[in-house]
C-alpha cells in the first residue's frame, strides 16, 4: 500500500453518506478507469452497515475469505474476511491501484522493494485501525493480514482499478518473480 493513508471523510460534496449499494452502483457506471484520489473518495464515504454487508460476510479456516461485490472492465470491488493469523502471499498488483476499507478489525500490512539482482527486501510494517482507508499503488509489494494476537476477526472492503489479473508473487530472499491469477474461488487481493 502507499505511504498515503487516508482519514475517511464522512459525507460526499452533497453531504451524502455512501450506502453499499450506492458504492457498487457507482463503480459500475465507470466507463473509464477511476484515479487512486477517486477511490479513497469512494471508500472514504461509505457508511456501510452490518446488514448490508452480511451476504458477503463468511470465513473458512487456512485462509481468508474474497467475496466479490462487482466486477466490470474498469473497476471490482471485493469484501475479505480473515480469521486471526491469516494472511496473503506478498505480492504486487501488476498495473492495478486500489484502495482497501478496514470495516472491522485491525489490519496489518508489510512492504517490501524489488531489486532483481539482490531480491525482495523488507521495507517497513504498519496496522491500520478500523475505519481507516489507505491504498496500493503501482508498483507497491506488499502482504496484508490479521495479526494472530488480534484476537477478533477482520473485515476489509477493496476496490481495484483496473480488475485484479495477473498477480505477481515474491518470496523474501529470492529474485524469482511467480505468476498468480486469482478468480472467485481463490483467495488474495
Amino acid at each position: 500500500m502507499s505511504t498515503h493513508v487516508k482519514t475517511a471523510p464522512t459525507e460526499d460534496i452533497n453531504g451524502n453518506k455512501f450506502s453499499l449499494s450506492a458504492l457498487k452502483d457507482a463503480l459500475e457506471s465507470q466507463t473509464s478507469i477511476p484515479s487512486l484520489e477517486q477511490i479513497y473518495h469512494w471508500l472514504g464515504t461509505a457508511e456501510i452497515s452490518a446488514e448490508e454487508l452480511s451476504p458477503y460476510i463468511g470465513f473458512k479456516e487456512g485462509n481468508y475469505f474474497r467475496h466479490r461485490v462487482c466486477r466490470n472492465e474498469f473497476v471490482e470491488m471485493l469484501v475479505l474476511c480473515w480469521r486471526p493469523g491469516q494472511r496473503t502471499p506478498i505480492h504486487d498488483h501488476n498495473g492495478s491501484h486500489g484502495g482497501v476499507k478496514i470495516w472491522e478489525g485491525l489490519l496489518w500490512e508489510t512492504t517490501f522493494s524489488f531489486d532483481s539482482v539482490t531480491g525482495l527486501e523488507y521495507k517497513s510494517a504498519r496496522e491500520f485501525a478500523q475505519g481507516t482507508v489507505t491504498g496500493s499503488d503501482i508498483p507497491d509489494i506488499h502482504q496484508l493480514g490479521n495479526p494472530d494476537v488480534s484476537g477478533h476477526d477482520l473485515i476489509t472492503i477493496h476496490v481495484y482499478a483496473p480488475p485484479l489479473g495477473v498477480l505477481h508473487t515474491y518470496k523474501p530472499g529470492s529474485a524469482k518473480i511467480d505468476l498468480y491469477v486469482p478468480d472467485d474461488s481463490e483467495n488474495l487481493s
